[in-house]
């Protein structure tokens, strides 16, 4: 994924349910992150069209994988399954072995999607976040 793909994937992002769009979403973030984790992000492709993307990236000790999401009349076929491994490999490349993924609880088949590809839910820990803007969408 480059920055070029910005409005195709912000568009297949706004179109899927159980994705939040964020401020951190904007194209100058995306671009921030895409260059602070170069070669990390994928789109799948379909006749020259996006069908599926993610983002990822690390903090230099644990990966993470954001926005996966595949149009929902390509599900099934193993496109999100693919992307996914293609982050991990990236990550495994630079001696990253654990990666997270964060998922609304009201998403239920991004969970049936995660657990099912071997992904563990965990109920050990607890995400506390932290807003220092003056938007509750940051």
């Amino acid at each position: 994924m480059t920055i070029d793909d910005y409005d195709e994937w912000i568009r297949l992002l706004q179109g899927s349910s159980g994705v939040t769009i964020r401020e951190a979403d904007s194209r100058q973030a995306i671009a921030r992150y895409l260059e602070h984790n170069p070669g990390m992000s994928f789109v799948a492709l379909h006749e020259g069209r996006i069908i599926g993307c993610i983002i990822s990236g690390h903090d230099g000790r644990r990966g993470y994988l954001q926005h996966l999401v595949v149009q929902k009349d390509f599900r099934g076929r193993g496109t999100g399954r693919d992307l996914v491994e293609k982050c991990l490999e990236k990550l495994e490349k630079i001696g990253i072995m654990k990666a997270h993924v964060d998922v609304l609880v009201s998403n239920s088949e991004a969970a049936k999607f995660w657990e099912k590809i071997g992904w563990k839910k965990r109920d050990d820990i607890h995400r506390y976040s932290i807003i220092r803007s003056s938007s509750d969408n940051a």
